[in-house]
């Protein structure tokens, strides 16, 4: 007996870390200290000395139940992209830097070149945010995952000095509300998906003309990362009061958590485009339009707050980072909390 036959293949992690590199070493940033395969990361924070109070920033999360689609279309390359965007995403929010990301897969059976489609979407989340992809781990744990499956999780961290940290304390009553569309479902709420839409091979390679592809590419596009599209705003001189990520729990959970006490937000449900795929699952799934909205992002991704003079502008700004934005509410003062209208 041995540890191959108990199956685990120290070989194929091996393999895998040789096949991932090549996709690592394209996030490098300048301030790595380390190579790839230490027992840890090492990150200059010298860059940074000039900050009047740095503070590091930080996010972890899953992919969730949205990897189970992932299994079903045996396409493993984009799942990587949901992980990074969750994290960063979430420190972007805060008005932070990411700096870099680390990633766990856990999975019943090590297939080097699966591991490594994952790892190659995980560095193209880590491009798209201008962070490093520092350290990792893969575990191979047969009899706990079935050898198909996998779960993939990760941690993000960045920087942002404490005066320009995002923190929802300056805002007023007036001030606007501009959302920045989704590219869909993003990577929550599939526990519900799944219940909705029968998952099949054939269900999900199914051509949907109301959604203009299959329901397998719709599903699986990967959620969008805001990093520089925030950055845009920043760099043309608009002050963002408040940030939310628009996550599990859609707009009645997140939005109130980028409010202070005795303000409400209040959207305007008519005042963008909702992707179709949403209309789609309410319809099919007969679900009500408060729990769709308390689920999905129902196409808006991330919604930001700027003094009513810069709410123009700030659209611009997004559309000139490649993102469709739109003035889509107002903040009143109140009850803390939301308002769809």
């Amino acid at each position: 007996m041995d540890y191959k036959k108990a199956g685990v293949d120290i070989e194929a992690g091996y393999r895998s870390v040789e096949l991932m590199k090549q996709h690592i070493a394209k996030t490098m940033r300048p301030e790595v200290l380390t190579g790839i395969g230490g027992f840890s990361g090492a990150f200059s924070m010298e860059r940074f000395k000039n900050m009047e109070k740095p503070v590091l920033v930080s996010g972890t999360d899953g992919v969730g139940t949205k990897l189970k689609l992932a299994f079903l279309e045996d396409r493993h390359d984009t799942v990587g992209i949901d992980c990074v965007a969750m994290c960063v995403n979430d420190i972007a929010c805060a008005g932070g830097e990411p700096l870099f990301f680390l990633d766990y897969i856990a999975c019943g059976k090590n297939y080097p070149e699966k591991i490594a489609s994952i790892v190659k979407g995980v560095t193209d989340g880590c491009l798209q945010a201008g962070c490093t992809l520092i350290g990792g781990e893969t575990a191979e744990m047969p009899g706990f995952y079935p050898v198909d499956e996998y779960d993939l999780a990760g941690f993000a961290v960045g920087i942002v000095d404490e005066k320009d940290m995002i923190t929802g304390e300056n805002l007023q009553e007036g001030d606007v509300l501009v959302g920045i569309a989704s590219s869909g479902v993003h990577s929550n709420g599939f526990s519900l998906v799944r219940s909705v839409f029968e998952m099949t091979r054939e269900n999900l390679d199914t051509f949907y003309e109301e959604l203009g592809g299959t329901l397998g590419d719709i599903l699986l596009t990967p959620t969008k990362i805001y990093v520089k599209t925030l950055r845009c705003i920043r760099e043309a001189g608009i002050r963002v009061k408040a940030c939310s990520h628009i996550t599990g729990g859609g707009f009645y959970e997140n939005i109130p958590r980028m409010l202070r006490d005795g303000f409400t937000a209040v959207v305007e449900k008519d005042s963008y485009p909702v992707p179709p795929v949403f209309g789609l699952l309410q319809a099919k799934g007969d679900i009500s339009e408060k729990v769709m909205y308390n689920t999905f992002n129902m196409g808006i991704g991330l919604v930001i707050a700027v003094d009513a003079l810069k709410a123009q502008e700030t659209v611009r700004a997004a559309e000139a980072a490649g993102e469709k934005a739109y003035i889509i509410g107002r903040i009143e003062s109140g009850e803390r909390g939301v308002r769809l209208i």
